[in-house]
């Protein structure tokens, strides 16, 4: 393919890094992968896409690997949630359309980001940044049990409790401040937002620029933790309170100077209204945008990377349809040997798709967050409920099938 490029900066090992290359190439463009390591990610080599070793923090490093590539760069993204902001200084450099990069950079770091929000008037729950267990402690105290402890820049629910005393909170807050980043899967942290527990439905809305493309309605798993274990698209609910979920996410992004690409936005609504969760600059993950492409015929994907390479193409919905997906969570750790019934739940009428995010072989530990998960089935419906009973029909098919991890001991003397 000899097309102009679409620069990739890092990317997630999966979900929709893979579909982001797919994508480019609908348009004509060029994939490149730029990465510190491209070989962490199968599906370079299994579509043959580009892919350049380089310094992915390091924005001069990105800049020259894009001017040795040669031919014309039509534009610069990342599927990854902790390269989007490096993506889009990126970008800017090349000349290319952006989003702003130091607002993705505060989006992140969410006391920050619940400072601009307060700052708006948008509302949310009580919060406070501690740097220590200790301070943490204080901090719920001053707050009021229960509370949610997270790290300060994390995704997939990893290190996110809720903490109903401070024993917990202390727990919750040293775990994410003294484990090794490598360990916890997460850039390293230097805070925990300690934030008031919101009680009611957790919703998300899905959106492109400034636009509302629909609201998902989350499934999770059983507290302290929040593993996501499924999700409606789109939420049956009131027009009053679709309209109040979307006016209360598209509020956040103004107050949070973001409106151009994706951004997911989780909600809960609450005996007040809705409060917002958290502001995610980037398309929601747990294949929600497949789930919306299944429903609406709205590739949310196509839109993102469009909208980079300057080809910017207004979202239509082609059918008014529902989808649903449900995801098989791992109940004990060991080592994946396989997935008994896929072929079954492939048949249950409405299933669209079934697969694995673990691949039989690998290791699995139970860390209460989005890596618990193994797999997954999306159905689709011209009701919720139909969609939504197909899908959980098709998980009861599925059983993991685990082997004890055994370790060799090496170096042991008598």
């Amino acid at each position: 393919m000899t097309g102009p490029w679409l620069v990739l900066v890092e990317s997630n090992t999966t979900g929709s890094g893979r579909a982001f290359c797919a994508r480019a190439r609908d348009l004509g463009l060029r994939p490149v992968l730029l990465a510190r390591d491209p070989g962490r990610y199968p599906y370079v080599a299994e579509d043959g896409i580009d892919a350049v070793m380089a310094g992915t923090t390091d924005p001069a490093a990105l800049l020259a690997a894009c001017q040795a590539l040669g031919g014309t760069v039509a534009g610069a993204t990342s599927s990854s949630e902790y390269y989007i902001a490096a993506a889009a200084d990126l970008a800017a450099a090349l000349g290319r359309p952006h989003p702003d990069g130091d607002a993705i950079r505060a989006c992140r770091d969410k006391h920050t980001q619940r400072a601009r929000l307060r700052a708006a008037g948008v509302p949310g729950p009580a919060f406070a940044a501690a740097s220590t267990a200790a301070g943490a402690v204080a901090a719920a105290a001053r707050i009021g049990y229960p509370v949610v402890v997270k790290p300060v820049s994390g995704s997939g629910s990893v290190g996110t409790r809720r903490c109903a005393g401070p024993g917990e909170v202390a727990a919750a807050a040293g775990y994410v401040l003294d484990t090794d980043p490598a360990e916890l899967g997460l850039p390293p942290q230097p805070a925990v937002v300690v934030e008031e527990y919101l009680p009611g439905e957790e919703f998300s809305a899905e959106c492109l620029g400034d636009q509302v493309i629909g609201i998902t309605r989350k499934h999770l798993g059983p507290e302290p933790y929040f593993v996501e274990t499924g999700h409606d698209f789109p939420a049956l609910l009131p027009a009053a309170c679709e309209a109040a979920i979307g006016g209360a996410a598209i509020a956040a992004l103004r107050a949070l100077g973001l409106g151009w690409g994706g951004a997911h936005v989780e909600v809960r609504h609450t005996a007040a209204g809705p409060r917002i969760v958290e502001v995610n600059p980037r398309l929601a993950g747990g294949m929600i945008p497949r789930m919306v492409a299944e429903a609406l015929g709205i590739d949310m994907i196509f839109h993102v990377v469009a909208e980079a390479a300057g080809r910017p193409v207004p979202p239509r919905p082609a059918r008014a349809g529902a989808a649903s997906i449900r995801f098989l969570v791992a109940g004990e750790a060991g080592r994946l040997t396989g997935v008994t019934g896929m072929t079954a739940a492939s048949a249950v009428p409405g299933v669209a798709e079934v697969g694995l995010t673990v691949r039989p072989g690998q290791e699995v530990r139970i860390r209460h967050c989005f890596t618990d998960r193994l797999g997954y089935v999306i159905a689709r419906g011209g009701t919720g409920s139909v969609a939504a009973r197909a899908a959980e029909d098709a998980l009861q098919l599925l059983a993991a099938r685990f082997a004890p991890v055994t370790y060799a001991m090496e170096g042991c003397q008598d």
